[in-house]
């Protein structure tokens, strides 16, 4: 695997290495060893997918401890624009972000750890995600970010007005107004 670091330490996209013939292709999506070896090291225990239309933004949420979370995402259909967004106060890139195009071309994944919220929008007619947790989901334990907070600007590459968002993420108050936020000197690992 490729490993690409990003402006922001710690978030980094994943490329696999492809072997394509007049069959198609075959790559590793994952490796334990490759990840823990370059990566993180840290055990996922928990698969998702979801599907979504055109639109759709989903985020930007994360979970509190002692259940927060860390991900490895993938777009298998599609294209989404995935984001990560530093939410540990005290971090020298607190509110920042790092958007990533993951489609179903470019096979590129994308890690997110703990201490940073995470969401992504569609710009393919449908799009079918994927991603690996290193903890199992909380319902307790959610929180989110507004996915329009004006402080940290995220350009979505949506108009506004095609933006579908449940009613959770409608809710959803800014960095400003956060109820939590994560310590960047406390070790989440």
């Amino acid at each position: 695997m490729n490993i690409i670091k990003t402006e922001i330490e710690g978030l980094v996209i994943v490329e696999p290495r492809i072997f394509r013939d007049d069959r198609g292709y075959f790559y590793e999506s994952f490796s334990q060893r490759e990840f823990e070896e370059n990566v993180c090291r840290t055990t996922f225990v928990q698969d998702n997918q979801s599907m979504s239309s055109y639109g759709v933004v989903r985020g930007l949420h994360f979970q509190k401890p002692p259940y927060c979370q860390s991900k490895l995402v993938r777009c298998i259909k599609g294209a989404v624009l995935d984001v990560a967004v530093d939410i540990r106060k005290g971090s020298p890139t607190f509110g920042k972000y790092v958007a990533v195009e993951l489609t179903e071309d470019n096979h590129r994944q994308f890690f997110v750890p703990r201490g940073f919220a995470h969401g992504f929008a569609v710009l393919s007619e449908v799009a079918v995600f994927q991603y690996k947790c290193d903890n199992y989901y909380k319902k307790e334990s959610e929180g989110a970010i507004a996915w329009n907070d004006e402080q940290i600007a995220v350009d979505w590459r949506l108009p506004s007005e095609k933006v579908i968002l449940s009613e959770k993420d409608k809710l959803s108050k800014p960095l400003a107004d956060a109820e939590f936020l994560f310590d960047y000197n406390e070790k989440l690992y």
